[in-house]
């Protein structure tokens, strides 16, 4: 028997320039799941308004955390992809797939099924589930496999794991090196998703009951599919495993696009009014990312620092991501192995 580890992110362009840019946002922001409107007003919007004018900033941006090697993201995919494979033996093969761009899960799946396996773990790479990513990825894996004429009762799908001890135990290993009393304040910053992709997901897999309140505490069979309870719950956790008071610490989401309100409170409002109040240093966390890419390397490392310090504040330090720290590594084969 042989078992196949399919790891999953979200994707990259394929170099910083501005036409592989534009091909990256095109894919990414075409999927229904992602811009959830209807698709004439989604192709015009994506194709007429976001990728010509928001790729050549885009790809400025990318520039700046380009490496040598390629894509900070990918590369840590890739070096993920090989640790996990050590770490688990002959008896796995391990590939490393993106829901856009490259390399695609079509391939992925192709060199799973080639190399022999008799059944799959796919593990998207995203810990909180959201409609936009993980429901996402969902999607095109069962289209994929549909393509592939692959066996869907020899595939398991791991749809979150914020809640699993193993993540939550690497999220604590990445602080050991920090102190909430270096600092005045805590920013637990998630990525943003649209208030209604949270309420469609209420609508069909919970309660159909989301208040964005208090709800969000603790979770239950009605909102454990809810984005932004999965976020409240993670920060929560860490923030309880790390004793940061609560007064210490808040909880906030980033890289909103567009006009209509996303889940709030939002990270770069949050960063301007702890300036304003005379706070100087903070320490911000990005726990809904496992490897470091443009939305911490530059948003938070560059602009929330640049942000912090127009408005009073003097420094943002930015916790690194799991990476492909080995706790993260063992964490990830105990994941793919329950």
């Amino acid at each position: 028997m042989k078992t196949g580890i399919l790891l999953i992110n979200l994707g990259t362009p394929d170099s910083p320039s501005t036409g592989d840019v534009r091909k990256y946002l095109r894919e990414f922001l075409s999927d229904p799941e992602v811009i959830d409107i209807n698709p004439i007003g989604r192709w015009l919007l994506v194709n007429l308004i976001i990728a010509p004018f928001r790729a050549p900033k885009s790809a400025k941006l990318y520039s700046e955390i380009w490496t040598k090697e390629g894509s900070p993201l990918l590369l840590y995919g890739i070096e993920l992809k090989n640790k996990v494979q050590q770490a688990l033996g002959e008896s796995f093969v391990v590939e490393l797939g993106m829901r856009y761009q490259s390399p695609s899960l079509e391939s992925a799946f192709q060199k799973l099924i080639a190399s022999g396996v008799d059944r799959i773990v796919a593990l998207p790479l995203y810990p909180q589930y959201a409609s936009s990513t993980t429901g996402s990825t969902i999607t095109a894996i069962n289209e994929t496999c549909a393509k592939l004429k692959w066996d869907m009762s020899k595939l398991h799908i791991v749809e979150r794991f914020h809640h699993l001890e193993s993540y939550k135990e690497a999220l604590i290993k990445t602080a050991a090196n920090y102190s909430y009393r270096d600092y005045d304040h805590v920013i637990f910053s998630f990525h943003g998703v649209p208030q209604r992709h949270i309420t469609k997901t209420d609508q069909k897999l919970g309660s159909g009951q989301c208040k964005f309140g208090s709800c969000c505490e603790t979770i239950n069979e009605g909102n454990k599919y809810c984005y932004r309870a999965n976020c409240v719950v993670t920060a929560n956790d860490l923030a309880a495993a790390l004793a940061i008071p609560k007064e210490k610490y808040t909880i906030s989401f980033q890289s909103r696009l567009g006009r209509d309100p996303w889940v709030q409170p939002y990270s770069d409002q949050t960063i301007i009014e702890l300036g304003k109040s005379g706070k100087k240093k903070l320490l911000v966390f990005s726990p809904a990312f496992v490897a470091d890419c443009l939305e911490t390397i530059h948003e938070i490392g560059v602009e929330y620092d640049e942000l912090f310090q127009e408005h009073g504040g003097e420094e943002v330090t930015l916790v690194p991501s799991l990476n492909v720290e080995d706790f993260w590594v063992d964490a990830v084969v105990t994941i793919v192995n329950s």
